[in-house]
């Protein structure tokens, strides 16, 4: 049997296409084949072409036209099985795994992001197993993948640098900082446009979310400091911009707040290491010691992860009509956070889970 008219009403059809949409979301791989099967059929595709496309008998596809002309659409939805083999023995999942953790260039493909077609492919030709491309999500979650967005990392990042820093350098400050009773405080800077600053956000299907704008490019700054053993938070909010003469002043106010020493770890901004604030450290070498971060390493650094929750919490998807407005906002966040040395504290993940700090 090469061909088979089939006819049906078009509120049959706009069901048929309803589930079939259906599971596809769902992932139900099965009804979704046998939809299409119908729904080809409808559309007077000749059978053979059809168990070509979706390599199936056509023993398969008589029983699908009987189950639906005996049950309508019903029909076609699969009844969940036992368990069945696996087409992949342990050797070819982990093989496959590996493939995939190597990523799509290596493999032979053109593009860098895996897609579920791409994994089909490779499963046929490497394996000479055919899977559904609406099941590959489903073997990727059993081989442990899960579907995730990139991050860059920077190609002149000296990962040589970044484990001396852990296992050597930051026992070092830690012991220097024990010894000395000092505050051992993670500085660094952020600006708060007025702006606005948008992320994502629940909403309407169609409706996208519009926040209002003032449209102003002008920012507020803030230099912070927060301490290891305490959680103490040093702030200091500004209009005037960043540079080596704000950022000693700032210093400056702090070094008057406490008679404590002061273990200060930055990163590498050029008005952090200029030669006004060579001389700056050298002038107060008594109250400050100043140890640099490895370049391109702001996951070293507490305060990033500050910054990240004040502007998620308390900027984000906001409207500031004035630039004093926008600095009420900030001004009464840092307020809070002066507050709560404990979710200070939280901060510091890695370097409070390391076992040993001591040199």
């Amino acid at each position: 049997m090469t061909c088979f008219r089939l006819s049906v009403e078009s509120g049959t059809k706009k069901v048929l296409f309803g589930m079939l949409e259906g599971a596809r979301k769902i992932g139900d791989s099965r009804t979704a084949q046998r939809i299409s099967a119908i729904l080809s059929v409808i559309e007077q595709t000749s059978l053979s072409v059809i168990c070509s496309l979706l390599r199936i008998t056509q023993e398969t596809l008589r029983r699908w036209i009987k189950a639906f002309l005996l049950n309508g659409p019903a029909g076609l939805k699969s009844r969940k099985r036992p368990g069945r083999p696996s087409k992949l023995t342990k050797s070819q999942k982990k093989k496959l795994s590996e493939i995939i953790a190597n990523g799509p260039v290596e493999a032979g493909f053109p593009g860098a992001c895996w897609r579920s077609p791409m994994i089909q492919d490779l499963i046929y030709r490497k394996f000479g197993r055919y899977y559904s491309v609406h099941y590959i999500s489903q073997l990727l979650k059993n081989l442990g993948f899960s579907y995730q967005k990139a991050k860059f990392a920077a190609d002149h990042k000296d990962a040589e640098m970044r484990k001396k820093w852990l296992e050597e350098k930051w026992p070092e400050i830690y012991k220097l900082a024990v010894d000395k009773k000092a505050y051992l405080l993670f500085g660094d800077e952020a600006s708060f446009p007025q702006w606005g600053t948008l992320s994502y956000t629940w909403a309407r299907k169609g409706k996208q979310p519009v926040v209002k704008t003032s449209g102003i490019r002008k920012g507020y700054k803030v230099f912070g400091l927060i301490d290891y053993f305490s959680g103490r938070f040093f702030c200091k909010g500004q209009e005037e911009r960043l540079n080596s003469e704000t950022y000693a002043a700032y210093l400056k106010e702090v070094l008057s707040k406490t008679k404590k020493h002061i273990i200060l770890i930055q990163d590498g901004a050029k008005y952090h290491t200029s030669k006004a604030m060579q001389a700056f450290f050298s002038n107060h070498a008594r109250r400050i010691t100043v140890f640099q971060l490895p370049s391109y390493s702001p996951d070293f650094n507490p305060i990033e992860k500050l910054w990240k929750k004040i502007k998620q919490y308390e900027t984000h998807m906001h409207y500031f009509p004035t630039f004093e407005s926008l600095k009420t906002k900030v001004n009464e966040a840092l307020l809070r956070f002066e507050n709560m040395q404990s979710e200070i504290l939280s901060l510091f993940g890695f370097y409070r889970n390391m076992k040993d700090h001591t040199v």
